[in-house]
């Protein structure tokens, strides 16, 4: 039974903590969500920021630069065949989520070799809603909101080389909720908390030609102390064995993104990118509360592991006017079999991707990219889960779309 309680109550709470490979959001302008996020080395407008703040120093150095988007998130229903523990019929499917999100960005004029830029986005979240009986005992819903906020600067040392870096303040807000029986027993939790932490971002950018760009970006990781309330029941339907203080760390990993691009005839670019997100990080997840509170506090294994992700990304200048774009990644997820749960059934995903920018006059553009994260199946053999999830989960995946703006003056 504490195992089983350490499960339903505890399972999912990372999703609500941190944004996982299946839900983060590389994409955070019109280019990057066009081309993939294929686009480190290569980048051009004041999401450059973010992307890359080495190549800020590259940029018109009498301009400065404004970029805004805003995205719809759409996030269909991830449907699960199969039985709990082999033996309870487990069929269903989460809600359908749509999601805006919001991204700015600004690069000042140079100051001699010296530049600054700022970015906000959202570059992960995560919402989950399961309504029948068995995934509502281990995720009725759990929401995430994370936004960073990122100033930068960047240092020309010659026509060739720059570096940059940034610090990242990031905030996270989450909801974490369950509601269920276990033996004739109610178990349920509601949970919230928020927090603010700290991170930093660097960069460098190496042009040996007109044509060519290599660059190489690190963000750090960022632990995320997130702080707030618990109510936690079992047994009584209406008395809670537990209201009081919640808190749990967890890690936001670091990631490290290579990436290469050549420019043809000055009108075709195409840029490579290979990003390493460095999940092993998450080792468990240890929630502390006021009092002891067995099979409630106790450390949970989460062992994820180390992935990969692939970018390619196309852009094609049509003419003076219209740019088009298109890109294409494989991501892989971070969770073993044996921790999935309901609250984030990932799997490894292709990236389809599509966009264009339009020069509406001399100092102002506008565009429209889409994208679709195709998950793929995913099942767990009788054995495979050690929290009892026996069947296949399918569909899910995600659509985007982001329109915005670009100004320079």
């Amino acid at each position: 039974m504490k195992r089983y309680l350490k499960g339903t109550l505890l399972l999912g709470a990372a999703a609500a903590s941190l944004n996982a490979a299946g839900y983060k959001l590389p994409e955070q302008s019109i280019s990057s969500m066009a081309l993939g996020a294929a686009y480190v080395a290569h980048t051009t407008g004041a999401d450059t920021a973010y992307y890359n703040p080495a190549n800020m120093a590259f940029m018109d150095p009498k301009s400065q630069f404004v970029e805004g988007a805003l995205t719809l998130v759409h996030l269909p229903s991830i449907d699960f065949e199969g039985k709990q523990y082999g033996l309870l019929p487990a069929n269903g499917g989460t809600k359908v989520e749509n999601i805006p999100v919001g991204h700015l960005f600004y690069v000042s004029p140079a100051f001699g070799n010296w530049r600054f830029g700022m970015s906000v986005t959202a570059p992960g979240g995560l919402s989950k809603r399961w309504d029948e009986p068995v995934q509502k005992l281990y995720a009725e819903e759990f929401t995430l909101k994370i936004i960073e906020a990122n100033p930068s600067v960047s240092y020309r040392i010659n026509d060739q080389w720059s570096i940059g870096a940034g610090l990242r303040m990031v905030y996270t807000d989450g909801t974490v909720k369950s509601d269920g029986t276990v033996g004739g027993a109610r178990v349920a939790r509601d949970m919230t908390g928020d927090s603010i932490d700290w991170g930093y971002n660097l960069a460098l950018s190496f042009r040996p030609t007109k044509d060519w760009n290599f660059a190489v970006t690190y963000r750090s990781n960022v632990n995320l102390t997130v702080d707030g309330s618990a109510t936690l029941f079992y047994g009584s339907p209406v008395a809670p064995i537990y209201k009081g203080n919640a808190s749990v760390k967890v890690p936001l990993p670091a990631t490290l993104a290579i990436a290469a691009a050549k420019t043809f005839d000055n009108v075709l670019t195409v840029e490579l990118v290979y990003e390493r997100t460095y999940w092993s990080k998450y080792k468990k997840l240890d929630f502390n509360y006021d009092v002891p509170l067995p099979a409630f506090d106790d450390p949970i294994d989460k062992s994820w592991k180390d992935s990969n992700t692939f970018r390619v990304g196309v852009s094609y200048r049509y003419n003076d006017r219209l740019t088009l774009m298109a890109g294409y990644a494989y991501d892989q997820t971070p969770i073993p079999d044996r921790t999935l749960g309901y609250e984030l059934p990932d799997s490894d995903a292709n990236i389809f991707s599509a966009g264009f920018l339009y020069r509406q006059t001399e100092n102002l553009e506008w565009g429209v990219a889409m994208l679709y994260d195709h998950k793929k199946r995913r099942t767990l053999s009788l054995g495979d889960n050690e929290n009892g999830i026996v069947g296949t989960f399918k569909k899910g995946g995600a659509f985007l779309t982001t329109v915005g703006f670009r100004y320079r003056f």
